[in-house]
This record gives structure tokens, C-alpha cells and sequence, in this order.
């Protein structure tokens, strides 16, 4: 026996051995098989990604195509200007990140330092505006409004300026041509979001993120066409982003020519009318409040009654487009959107909504006939109307005996309306029906109401009829409220929320009777209401009102007419139709609105027309004017701007003026005419894509009221407007707010 220790290895030992010597190979054979999957199986793939870290696109923006009016005059175009930009990555290789370089860039060009640093820095969700949301790879537009000095201070001390550029681009301009500004229906543009570019990248128009998108108006509704294709620039870059080499590009592509049926002339016309005739309410006195009228908004549509084609559309308060361009400042978007602005930003033609008040009496006219009354039978145009110990008052408590329904129509004899409505609503079962006809509201279904009319512009609303159906959803979604807050013996509104807590799902007699004068629940847009008395003039087809005329690709080779649609025809015989369109013709000849159109041509230019004064409770009343010619159809509106004649006529007599040349006299003189018949061609498109327009005036209204002065004076238009072919708008003598329309507060029955 030896006295040295036994080194042999023990059981124990040696299975921890071959468990360690098992697990070393099990890791080596995953190591081994994960380098096989990335470099064999998925090899290409990854190299195809790694290889794109090392490629960086610059975007050269497509240049958007123009929106045109009929004669082809730019309303939205680009213009070259001076834009000093910063590239980031050179600002990023300093040691401040550029901050110096700012700072004193910001010197130059008169900004504060942090805006010019803000304006540079990346948009993410926790970063406001301003900053950049295209690629960090090109180059930040600081400015678009550079003076050439202050380009020239930049480009001859580049030295002083590492990273920064100035160069004339292309800017998005809203060119405003003889100061018709058209800002709703134009709409702006601005950058486009993360959430637009995932939502987009897999159609066939994807969006880069250098991408300026239509936010509303035309530049939304058809921004596919008028963006175009941008070109990318594709780098090499090394690890530090330096770059090393061109890798590929893929030229742009210019965004097509919109050309609309806006004709900038009456645009402008429609505009200075519109707000001439908000200002003069705010100078009459309302008799209800004792007060002067706020007058604080309206909106006016001019419509070709025989395709639905939009010539202009004004709303107002407005503001201008070219705020958006470059990014809108902070102080810019406060008063387009804060709580004193009255949100210029609403295109309240087809986007304001109000009770139409008489204008709608010709959908309750047609329910009548329908209902199986006579049109030319005899109706007491009484006083007033008493249901349920509720009187309901003619205007002035007027009694004008027994009239027919067209003779109602002239005098918008309320009486008759709410009988006629009242014995209908008792016909079809009163507060129990079992099957109600309800002609009266389904005339205003067939007549297109409470739903859009399908115009080519974003964001249009319904209206609303406030059928049976209406009442049980709005009941079911207000009963909890009505309950507690009404009142059986309290205020006006706590007695209202009473009723309706009790049976504010029943069609009330009351509801009835003030729905038949367009009051009530009652709500339309302008553009509904156009689209109606469009119909009434060429027959009764009722046309998809459309702005958009024609896609003109960049090379002018492409013309894509955009035809216009109808959507229905008026319930309405063309018997009844004719009686109508006869009492209408009264209205403006010996009816209410008459004193609006002493001396217009009315065997040469036969005009129609309905007046309506729309009470809302707590407010002033609405005035509406709706009227209609061979060739055009003309609405307005004017929120608390007081009666419909009274308001809103002026206004309208004064467009009809300038588009059929009527002077002062009521004589016609066509050359002075600015669209006596509603353009039927396309603009002249060049060979090469361009488009022949004629020569604008800085102002046809100026030049319309200067030749009505010479007329006036005997004389003739000054030098240089004598051609200008456009007519004086003409007051008519009495231009007041006169009180045409007015009755007291009608409370339900």
C-alpha cells in the first residue's frame, strides 16, 4: 500500500463533467444554427436591410397642379420665392448642434432664435408645432418669405452660414385674382401626419413624409390629383450619415389642373355682397330685442339651375388661405379657430345649417297637392290659427281671405300652411296613428332634404326633417335630461323639457303647424336650398351641385371631364311645377319680394323668388332669400341678420345685376354682362399643357360700381374698363331692413 492520495475521479465528478461538456455543446449547436438561419437561410434578406442603412432618400417635392376657374384663372397656383432652409445633419456635426449657426441665422432673416431652432426640429408625438415632419435627411425650410438681401447676405458668407441654403422654390399661393378670395372652397394645405402615411402606404397613392396634404375645400377633395409624384433622390451615406456616393433616382411627376365652375368675377361680386349686406343689418334696429341685428355670418350660393355646377359660393367671416402656407403661426391659428373668431374655417354654405323658414313652403306646397288639396283651390288666409288653445298668428295678423296655395306663396301666407298641415296631421291619426301618410314630410325627403346633396367638397352635413322616426331617436337620447330638468309651472325652456319628457317622441299638432312654414325642428343648408330651386327652374331634376369641371394632366394631354350627375327628380307634376314656378314669378313681381325688384326686366329675364325670415330660439332671426332664373339659381343666407327681403334681397338683386348686365334703369346692356348665359367649354389648353386665360381685373366690383357712376353721370367708363366686360352692381331704392317677415314666438301645441 502507497501513501499517495487517489486522483482518480469519483461518480460524482465525473457526470458533472459530462452534463457541462453537454450543455457547452448544446450552445454551441444553437450559436451554430442561428448563424446558419441568419447568414444562409435569411442571408439576402439582411443583406438587402443593411445595405439600406446605408442608403438615405431626398425627396424633391412634386410641383402641385393648379386649381382654375372656368376661364382659366389661377385661384390656387405656385410661385417661385426666395426659401432658406437648414440641413440638419451638417447642423448636427457641430458641437452646439448648430445653435450658434441659428442664432445667427435668425439675426439675418429678423426671427427670434428659438423659432428658427423649432421651425428645425423633428415632429414626434410629444413635439408641437412648429417642427419638421419630413425627412431629417433634406433639407428644413425655415422661411419662404426671404428678401433677396437677405438670401444674398447668406449666399456670400456661406462660410459664416454651414448648413444653410437660400433658393428660389415652389410655393403654394392662393392667388386671390380681382379679390375674390374663395377660401372655403379652395380649402390649405398642410404637412402630412404619421398616421396618413400608414394608412396610405399600401393604396396607390402613398404619401412621403415630406408631403403637403389638402386639409379642406378642393385642395382635399381631390388632392390625389393635384399632388402628383414626388422625386427621391436616393445617397449612399457611410456610418456617420456623411455622404459617399449616388445610389439611384425617380424623376417627380407635377400634379394635374384642376378647373372648376367657379367664375372669379362673380366670386368676388358674391363675396362684397354678402358682406355689404351683413354690414348694412348690423345698422338696422330689430324690433323684437331693441337692439341693432348681429348679422354674424351667412353664406350665399350662385348655382347653373341646369347642371348644378357651382359659379360661386361665399362664406362669411372668412379669412385668407395663404396663412397656412409654410405652416401657420400660433397667433394665425388662434384666430382662425378660438371662441371670438365665430370659425372662419366653416364653409357655412354647405356646412351652416338653419330653419329655412318660408323658403321651404314650396316642399310643403307639393305636399299639399300630393296630400290631394287643390292648388288653385280656395284656403282661408286668416289672422291666425288657434289649436288647443294655442294661437298661431299670421305675419302682422294679416287677414287676406281665401287665396290659393300659389297665392299663399306670394304673400307667404302662414294661416294657410298651418291648416293645411294641421288637417293632415288629424288625417293620418293625430297624436295615435296607426298608418300616417306623412306627406309632408316624406315631399321633404323626395326633395332631397336631410341628407347631402353629394357636392365635391369635404365635410358637408345632412340638415335634418324631423319626421316621426327623428323624434322617437332624438327622444330616446334626450328623455333622461328632459326629466330632470323640466319644469310643469317653470321657465319657457323648463315647461318644453316637460313636454318632451312626457311625450317628446309624439308627433304634436304644434310640431305639425310650425314645421309647414319651415320652422321647428327644421334645419337645411344652403346648398340644399340652392340645389331645390335649381331643380324648380330646369323642370324638376335635381343635380349633384359639383365645383370640379375638368382634371387637365400636367402635358395638357389628358382631359377628364367631370359630367354632371342628377339624383332625383322633384315630387312634383309638371302642372303643379308650372303653377309654381307662375306663383313664384308672382312673389318677385307682386309678392313679398317685389319691393326688391321694382324695375327688374321681367319679360326678358323672368325672375322667381321666396322670402324667409327663420326665428331661433334665444337668437335673432335668420334671413333667407331664395330665388331662381332660366340660367341660375341664387340662395342666401344671413344668421341674425333680420328678414329675407329685407337682409338678404339687395344683395341678391345686385348679383343678378351683374351677371345679366341690368343697369339702374332696368334696361340690359350685355356687354357689361359678366356671365348672362352659364359657361359650356373648357378653358383653351396649349400644346404644351398650359392653359390660355384672359387678363383679370384688380377689382370688378370697383369696376362695376365706377360704370354705373359714369352711366349715372351720362358719361362712359373711365379708360381701361371700358372692356372689361362687367356691370355695376345697382341698389335698388329702398335698401332697408324693412320688416316683411316677423310674428311672434309660437310655442307647440
Amino acid at each position: 500500500m502507497t501513501n499517495i492520495p487517489e486522483t482518480g475521479r469519483n461518480t460524482r465528478v465525473q457526470t458533472r463533467l459530462v452534463v457541462i461538456q453537454i450543455l457547452v455543446l448544446s450552445l454551441l449547436g444553437t450559436l451554430g444554427g442561428r448563424l446558419w438561419y441568419l447568414q444562409i437561410r435569411q442571408g439576402d434578406e439582411y443583406a438587402k436591410e443593411a445595405s439600406g442603412n446605408h442608403v438615405q432618400q431626398v425627396v424633391q417635392p412634386a410641383t402641385r397642379g393648379s386649381i382654375l376657374d372656368a376661364r382659366g384663372v389661377a385661384l390656387a397656383d405656385n410661385e417661385t420665392r426666395l426659401v432658406v432652409s437648414a440641413s440638419r445633419t451638417e447642423l448636427l456635426k457641430m458641437r452646439d448642434d448648430g445653435k450658434a449657426v441659428l442664432t445667427k441665422l435668425a439675426g439675418v432673416l429678423g426671427m427670434q432664435p428659438q423659432e428658427v431652432m423649432d421651425k428645425v426640429r423633428l415632429c414626434d408625438a410629444k413635439t408641437p408645432q412648429p417642427c419638421w415632419n419630413g425627412s431629417p435627411y433634406q433639407p428644413i425650410p425655415v422661411t419662404d418669405e426671404a428678401t433677396p438681401k437677405q438670401a444674398l447676405q447668406i449666399r456670400e458668407r456661406a462660410e459664416d452660414f454651414p448648413g444653410i441654403t437660400a433658393e428660389p422654390m415652389a410655393v403654394r399661393r392662393y392667388a386671390a385674382p380681382g379679390k375674390s378670395n374663395a377660401a372655403q372652397v379652395l380649402g390649405y394645405l398642410s404637412p402630412v401626419t404619421d398616421e396618413e402615411i400608414q394608412k396610405a402606404q399600401d393604396t396607390d397613392s402613398p404619401f412621403l413624409r415630406s408631403d403637403q396634404v389638402g386639409r379642406s375645400g378642393l385642395e382635399r377633395q381631390y388632392d390625389k390629383a393635384l399632388r402628383g409624384k414626388a422625386g427621391v433622390t436616393r445617397y449612399e451615406v457611410d456610418n456617420l450619415g456623411r455622404v459617399i456616393g449616388e445610389a439611384e433616382s425617380d424623376p417627380g411627376k407635377p400634379g394635374s389642373n384642376l378647373v372648376t365652375s367657379i367664375d372669379s368675377r362673380v366670386q368676388r361680386v358674391a363675396e362684397y355682397e354678402l358682406n355689404e349686406a351683413m354690414k348694412a343689418a348690423r345698422k338696422e334696429m330689430d324690433r323684437n330685442t331693441g337692439r341693432t341685428y348681429e348679422a354674424d355670418a351667412g353664406a350665399v350660393v350662385v348655382m347653373e339651375a341646369k347642371t348644378g355646377r357651382v359659379v360661386a359660393m361665399a362664406s362669411n367671416p372668412t379669412y385668407d388661405p395663404n396663412a397656412w402656407v409654410g405652416g401657420i403661426s400660433a397667433k394665425d391659428y388662434k384666430k382662425l379657430t378660438g371662441k371670438d373668431s365665430n370659425y372662419p374655417l366653416l364653409n357655412r354654405a354647405i356646412q351652416g345649417q338653419a330653419a329655412p323658414g318660408s323658403i321651404f313652403k314650396v316642399v310643403s306646397s307639393a305636399a299639399a297637392v300630393e296630400a290631394g288639396y287643390d292648388f288653385d283651390g280656395s284656403y282661408a288666409c286668416s289672422s291666425s290659427y288657434s289649436v288647443g288653445g294655442q294661437v298661431f298668428k299670421n305675419f302682422e295678423s294679416a287677414d287676406n281671405g281665401s287665396i290659393s296655395i300659389g297665392r299663399a306663396l306670394e304673400l307667404s301666407c302662414d294661416t294657410v300652411y298651418y291648416r293645411l298641415a294641421h288637417e293632415q296631421w288629424k288625417k293620418d291619426g293625430g297624436m295615435n296613428p296607426k298608418n300616417p301618410k306623412d306627406y309632408f314630410y316624406k315631399a321633404a325627403h323626395e326633395f332631397g332634404l336631410g341628407k347631402e346633396t353629394g357636392i365635391d367638397l369635404p365635410n358637408e352635413v345632412s340638415g335634418r326633417v324631423p319626421d316621426r322616426k327623428w323624434k322617437q331617436d332624438y327622444w330616446k337620447a334626450n328623455k333622461d335630461a328632459w326629466c330632470k330638468t323640466g319644469k310643469k309651472d317653470g321657465s319657457y325652456v323648463e315647461k318644453i323639457a316637460y313636454e318632451n319628457c312626457l311625450e317628446g317622441n309624439k308627433m304634436r299638432a304644434g310640431d305639425s303647424i310650425n314645421y309647414s312654414i319651415g320652422q321647428g325642428d327644421t334645419l337645411v343648408t344652403p346648398i340644399q336650398m340652392a340645389t331645390v330651386y335649381a331643380a324648380l327652374s330646369n323642370g324638376g331634376t335635381m343635380w349633384d351641385p359639383t365645383i370640379g369641371k375638368a382634371i387637365v394632366s400636367p402635358d395638357g394631354k389628358r382631359v377628364e371631364e367631370i359630367k354632371p350627375t342628377a339624383h332625383g327628380k322633384l315630387p312634383i307634376s309638371k302642372t303643379t311645377l308650372a303653377k309654381m314656378d307662375d306663383a313664384l314669378a308672382g312673389v318677385a313681381t307682386r309678392g313679398t319680394a317685389a319691393w326688391r325688384f321694382g324695375g327688374w326686366p321681367q319679360d326678358e329675364i323672368p325672375m322667381h323668388a321666396k322670402t324667409g325670415t327663420a326665428e331661433v330660439y334665444g337668437k335673432q332671426t335668420t334671413s333667407w332669400f331664395a330665388t331662381y332664373t332660366k340660367d341660375y339659381a341664387i340662395v342666401m343666407t344671413i344668421s341674425q341678420g333680420g328678414t329675407g327681403s329685407g337682409a338678404s334681397g339687395p344683395a341678391v338683386r345686385n348679383i343678378y345685376n351683374a351677371l345679366y348686365g341690368v343697369q339702374s334703369d332696368g334696361s340690359i346692356d350685355r356687354k357689361k354682362a359678366l356671365l348672362p348665359q352659364p359657361a359650356k367649354s373648357l378653358p383653351k389648353i396649349k400644346a404644351d399643357g398650359t392653359i390660355t386665360s384672359p387678363k383679370v381685373s384688380k377689382d370688378p366690383v370697383k369696376d362695376l360700381q365706377s360704370q354705373q357712376k359714369a352711366a349715372e353721370e351720362g358719361g362712359n367708363a373711365p379708360a381701361g374698363q371700358q372692356d372689361q366686360n362687367q356691370q355695376a352692381t345697382v341698389n335698388p331704392p329702398d335698401t332697408g331692413n324693412r320688416q316683411t317677415r316677423r310674428r311672434k314666438r309660437r310655442v307647440r301645441a
